[in-house]
């Protein structure tokens, strides 16, 4: 009774690495959603006169530096500790900001939007890891509040950012200067924050932080780096034993969501006719919505377990997507954010409680960094056939298509679980 008991123990939300990595990532995700969203776009067409072309390719680049590099900061994690990585990364968005603020050119702008993505890359690889060693154990369900609340603190980052910058912005004049130096203010603060996060976080005493310069992996630091490479893809496969079907659902979670990110805007624009106030308020209404209902969430996915909430998400998520993709009444796309919104907010926690239960003890950093790397990447093919859908087939084909996506990983879910559970059960009866 006191195994299962201790199981179930929840993460303390104010341990000093959650609220730590909450911090870090507010700003980081405060930052890059004022960058992107706001800033780039504008500065880069109507200051520097650049097409839009070179816009979308310096994006792709941010994307493309953000997952290639979640993998390899994971393994380095694994070596060096959280501090020390999320330091040295962290520092490189402050460069990439200041890189931007003295450009002039479609190659400068292009290095900076690469090196922002470097700089973002360890951020989730080391959230993620860091719970789940705080949780205890890999088959624990008590990392879902810390999910809900790691979540949270993104959206809220992404969504604040934009809105401060375009204040900033209508207020000053279309002042780039002064939100920029704002940004390197926030990537210096969220360097300084980083170097209080713990070097490792204790193995033998799950709950346990530990904040000296212990060695870890000794052993994996006395072999050359190739060697260690090698041994690590070798324990690797040796304790990586999840289905197979969980790598297409990895890539499927991100995917759908980069097949309405693209169109999200143009959609209120052209087909609903809504004015900026009003898709403000849709923003709010979708995005407030699962801000405030993830750590709620969070919660009874500790108690109550993943596949629940998985299961009513996704198909919560493909009704009220389809439902979007066809009403033109205002308080009827007022209803369906709304369901959109908590569709999210049941999947956001749940769905990375269940990959943390995936994760095996060993090499957790670089297993989550391949994991993240693998659904991060659904987010650089998801606005491609985004385009696609609205320019060849009709403006509402790309909500449809997320929601189809939506129903297949319900149905991977269910047959991850499936497989799951019989090879527990082998296990048991061996």
């Amino acid at each position: 009774m006191s195994g299962k008991i201790a199981q179930r123990m929840h993460i303390s939300l104010a341990s000093p690495f959650i609220v730590e990595m909450w911090i870090i990532i507010f700003l980081v995700e405060f930052v890059k959603g004022s960058l992107l969203v706001a800033l780039l776009p504008v500065y880069m067409e109507n200051h520097l006169g650049l097409s839009v072309t070179v816009v979308g390719l310096s994006f792709a680049l941010q994307y493309l530096g953000d997952n290639l590099f979640r993998g390899p900061f994971g393994w380095v994690m694994e070596r060096i500790g959280y501090r020390w990585t999320m330091a040295g990364a962290l520092m490189l968005i402050l460069v990439a900001v200041g890189i931007i603020i003295y450009a002039e050119n479609p190659v400068s702008l292009s290095a900076a939007c690469l090196i922002l993505g470097i700089g973002t890359s360890p951020l989730w690889p080391c959230t993620m890891t860091g719970i789940t060693e705080l949780a205890g154990s890999t088959q624990s369900g008590s990392s879902g509040a810390a999910m809900g609340a790691v979540e949270m603190a993104s959206l809220a980052g992404t969504g604040i950012g934009p809105i401060v910058v375009n204040f900033m912005m209508d207020h000053d004049g279309q002042n780039y200067r002064a939100a920029f130096l704002v940004l390197m203010a926030c990537a210096a603060l969220v360097t300084a924050v980083s170097m209080l996060l713990p070097s490792r976080i204790g193995s033998e005493a799950p709950h346990a932080v530990v904040r000296g310069n212990e060695p870890a992996h000794a052993e994996g630091r006395r072999l050359s780096p190739w060697a260690s490479l090698k041994r690590t893809a070798r324990q690797i496969r040796g304790s990586l034993t999840v289905s197979r079907w969980l790598f297409p659902a990895l890539f499927l979670q991100a995917f759908a969501i980069g097949l309405m990110t693209p169109v999200v805007t143009l959609f209120a624009r052209n087909e609903l006719h809504v004015t900026p106030i009003q898709f403000n308020l849709l923003l709010i209404a979708g995005g407030g919505i699962t801000v405030l209902t993830l750590i709620p969430a969070g919660k009874l996915v500790d108690r109550i377990g993943t596949k629940t909430f998985l299961n009513i998400g996704f198909l919560l998520g493909a009704g009220s997507l389809a439902f979007f993709s066809q009403v033109r009444q205002l308080p009827l796309v007022f209803i369906a954010v709304a369901l959109v919104g908590i569709s999210y907010a049941l999947i956001l926690p749940a769905w990375n409680a269940f990959v943390a239960k995936q994760v095996p003890k060993g090499e957790r950093g670089t297993v989550w960094g391949l994991f993240l790397t693998l659904q991060g990447s659904g987010m650089v093919f998801g606005p491609i056939l985004s385009g696609r859908l609205w320019d060849s087939v009709s403006h509402s084909a790309p909500f449809i298509a997320s929601g189809t996506v939506m129903v297949l990983l319900f149905g991977l879910h269910l047959l991850i679980v499936k497989r799951t559970g019989d090879k527990q059960k082998r296990h048991g009866a061996a």
